[in-house]
């Protein structure tokens, strides 16, 4: 059970890092001018993210951590 929860933890902290990394892409592309590139660098960072924060989230709600 706690190993459980300790995944779901890691994984909800890999996403926030995942959207995080592919922000700072985003910001840097952006600064180069590079507009269009920048946006689809950042819309697949936040669905990356989000979807591996979600499974760390679904995984701590099976277990009623949540």
């Amino acid at each position: 059970m706690r190993s459980l929860w300790l995944l779901a933890k890691a994984l909800e902290g890999l996403g926030m890092v995942v959207v995080l990394v592919g922000l700072v892409f985003s910001i840097q592309l952006g600064f180069q001018d590079d507009g269009l590139k920048s946006m689809k660098y950042e819309s697949y960072a936040l669905g990356a993210g989000g979807a591996i924060f979600l499974l760390g989230m679904l995984i701590e709600r099976r277990i009623g951590a949540r």
